[in-house]
């Protein structure tokens, strides 16, 4: 019994199928942990810029 416990635990750990799938996986809650950090910190700059290019063009006439 101990012996068909060992050999398929041995297998378990031989067998990298899973592997790739839990690193892309991680790597994609990274990358959007990472994108969700920089989008969240540059939208008030983003915002701020808009605004004063905004402010900073003279008002357009009305079409006629």
């Amino acid at each position: 019994m101990f012996n068909v416990i060992k050999a398929a635990l041995g297998r378990f750990q031989r067998d990298e199928c899973g592997a790739t799938l839990v690193e892309y996986g991680i790597a994609l809650s990274l990358a959007i942990t990472i994108g969700a950090g920089a989008f969240l910190t540059l939208s008030g700059d983003v915002s701020e810029s808009m605004g004063a290019a905004s402010s900073a063009l003279p008002d357009a006439p009305a079409p006629s």
